[in-house]
């Protein structure tokens, strides 16, 4: 095994949690420990200058869940009886706020001044869209108040999205063997990026200025970034042995690539559906972004705590590794 060791941690349990649960509830995986929290965290993102972490948990009926990095515990923001709403005239095309049959998948928060920010959610369930939050985190505990939405052009499932410079953004169509990438604009609606098509694009960030998109080739088990905005379009990748699903900025400016491996495609499915796993294990791998290079940072076996790793996540001195397939756990890991 090439990858370091590391000490890893999870938050696991069941909608609104106000405590911790009993440790009996968490107890170790050898050397490994656990602390409880969201279902199927699937993706996660930093609520900057704060100590909340905000989580999609990819259920059915699945939640938006703050996480407190000072005690670990958590609970439910969206759907809530406190979520407010307040639509925003740009997305005049969505249908209305809908909390019912709601099934997070990707996240990204674009920063903003004084503790507010902005907060695009990939939803499935009662509809295909990207449902976008206002993020008052001012005093306590986010609050999270529904200021629009931009529903999926015809036959478009949306795995991942990134905040673009200005109010756009963009999000990753997962298609297998041809996915695509699709921006929004306020002014054009949805339009897809042209010059760019692999296998299974997922996880998505973008870079500060918006000149580049990094993509994970969950088909490609490769890194790849994505020139916005010239022509002819510039792609290049780095593989990575594993199957990306979802991608995150570090501080130091290096990508976190995150995803699964197992013996063929088919047995990922075969352990998200069936649980059987024996060969599957999640990871973590760094990227610089400018070389193209990696390290695989973060190696767990798939087991009945971490079924599938989907998102690794910086924070503070951690690494948080969140899975799927009803894991009831995030990993925590010392950042190297």
């Amino acid at each position: 095994m090439t990858a370091r060791q590391f000490i890893v941690l999870a938050v696991g349990g069941l909608a609104l949690l106000q405590a911790n649960p009993s440790s009996a509830q968490c107890r170790p995986d050898g050397d490994v420990p656990f602390v409880c929290g969201p279902v199927s965290p699937e993706d996660l993102v930093l609520v900057p200058d704060s100590p909340w972490v905000i989580a999609a948990g990819m259920e059915d009926d699945g939640y938006l869940y703050a996480i407190d990095r000072r005690d670990h515990r958590s609970r439910v923001l969206f759907p809530s009886t406190s979520f407010g709403s307040r639509p925003d005239a740009a997305f005049s095309r969505c249908s209305g706020p809908m909390a019912s049959g709601f099934r997070p998948h990707g996240l990204s928060l674009r920063p903003g001044a004084n503790n507010r920010h902005t907060l695009y959610v990939v939803r499935h369930g009662a509809r295909e869209a990207i449902e976008v939050f206002d993020v008052d985190a001012r005093n306590g505990t986010p609050v999270l108040t529904w200021e629009g939405c931009a529903e999926a052009p015809e036959g478009v499932t949306f795995n991942s999205v990134t905040a673009l410079p200005g109010e756009g953004f963009a999000a990753t169509h997962f298609n297998r063997p041809v996915g695509a990438l699709w921006e929004w604009q306020p002014d054009t609606d949805w339009t897809q990026v042209p010059g760019f098509e692999t296998n299974g694009p997922n996880g998505l960030v973008s870079s500060p200025d918006g000149q580049w998109f990094y993509v994970g080739g969950w088909g490609t088990q490769s890194l790849i970034r994505v020139s916005r905005g010239q022509t002819p379009v510039q792609i290049d990748a780095v593989e990575v042995g594993f199957h990306i699903d979802n991608v995150r900025w570090a501080p130091d400016g290096s990508l976190l690539a995150a995803g699964h491996s197992g013996a063929t495609p088919e047995s990922i499915f075969e352990c998200l559906g069936q649980q059987q796993c024996g060969d599957v294990s999640s990871h973590v791998a760094k990227v610089d972004p400018d070389g193209l290079t990696m390290e695989e940072i973060v190696r767990y076996p798939s087991n009945a705590h971490i079924i599938l790793g989907t998102v690794g996540l910086q924070v503070g001195d951690e690494i948080w590794l969140g899975g799927i397939a009803g894991s009831n756990r995030i990993a925590r890991f010392p950042a190297p």
